[in-house]
């Protein structure tokens, strides 16, 4: 079955109704003054046009034509995608001077079609995706091909206010006053939890889902890999070993390093650690941060550590991801 669309009847304009949309509640007069003069016409979407005392210009509804022109009576053909539904209505008004004194025009949105959505960030297929109906924001996580290995624990929603604000109880305007943001628990909404934050997505929303943050352990272990941290959460060595699955045959415990990022550059700094003294209680043990990288050598003379070492910064691609 195709989608469903997005229908909006032209005796309330821009409003939020029909029976597929019953759940979304209108927009306010305020946001549908916001929307006419600010949501800019696309090729697909179909509109009606109302001109008093011109009778040649029926109610009927006209979609845009993929060239983003529109054709009508007395007034020929107009460039109708790239405006506003206020623009093109001052547009026909003035084209139609010609054969009326003072022309009234009324142009209403019947059906949008050109609704794109951002989904960016930590998702399997990033980029502009159509609404073309309906859409929750699990449906158009789905559309993005379901959350990256990668994804954070909570995601962001940026709404243009014309559309209304966001409802939820996180949303606040931005600095400019020209958006809605919001974030939003991934899991509340994944595992149905809290199903009224699977809120309805309007056009031009940004879905942003962050990456989380990690620690790397790699070399010589039996499981080597990024292990996703949860919201808050430090792992120590030894934890992050144990995840690990604790070292292989060939290991070198006391050679081990932390390979820790010193900014926004590639370089890292080492810290040796001592894993077979922390493993036995005789060292303390050392906490991790976000992107560290537990390295682990093999029993091999210093040289070779070093270059397996330095082998170990070019960790990230390729990886296997665990999420606890």
């Amino acid at each position: 079955m195709r989608p469903g669309r997005a229908w909006f009847p032209a005796s309330a304009l821009l409003a939020l109704s029909l029976a597929g949309w019953a759940q979304a509640p209108p927009a306010p007069a305020e946001a549908e003054g916001q929307l006419r003069s600010t949501y800019v016409l696309g090729p697909d979407d179909q509109i009606t046009i109302r001109a008093l005392d011109v009778e040649e210009i029926s109610e009927k509804p006209i979609r845009i034509e993929m060239s983003g022109q529109i054709r009508l009576p007395l007034a020929g053909r107009i460039e109708a995608a790239g405006l506003t539904v206020d623009q093109l209505e001052n547009e026909i008004a003035r084209r139609l001077k010609e054969y009326v004194k003072e022309p009234e025009v009324t142009v209403s949105i019947v059906e949008f079609r050109s609704q794109p959505v951002s989904v960016i960030g930590s998702v399997k297929n990033p980029g502009v995706h159509q609404l073309e109906g309906r859409r929750t924001l699990v449906e158009i996580l789905s559309m993005a091909g379901g959350l990256a290995d990668d994804a954070g624990y909570s995601l962001k929603i940026t709404r243009r206010l014309e559309w209304g604000p966001i409802p939820l109880k996180t949303a606040q305007n931005d600095a400019s006053a020209k958006y809605s943001v919001a974030s939003v628990p991934l899991k509340e909404i994944l595992d149905a939890s809290k199903p009224e934050e699977n809120i309805v997505i309007k056009p031009f929303d940004v879905v942003s889902v962050p990456r989380a943050e990690m620690v790397y352990v790699t070399g010589q272990v039996q499981r080597a890999g990024g292990y996703v941290l949860r919201e808050r959460e430090a792992l120590s060595v030894l934890q992050a070993l144990s995840l690990a699955g604790g070292l292989s045959g060939v290991a070198a415990p006391k050679s081990a390093r932390i390979l820790r990022p010193m900014g926004a550059g590639a370089s890292r700094e080492e810290i040796p650690i001592n894993l077979k003294q922390i493993m036995l209680g005789k060292a303390k043990d050392v906490p991790l941060r976000a992107e560290d990288i537990l390295f682990v050598p093999e029993n091999a003379p210093k040289k070779a550590i070093t270059r397996a070492a330095e082998a170990a910064l070019q960790i990230g691609t390729g990886l296997a991801i665990y999420r606890p």
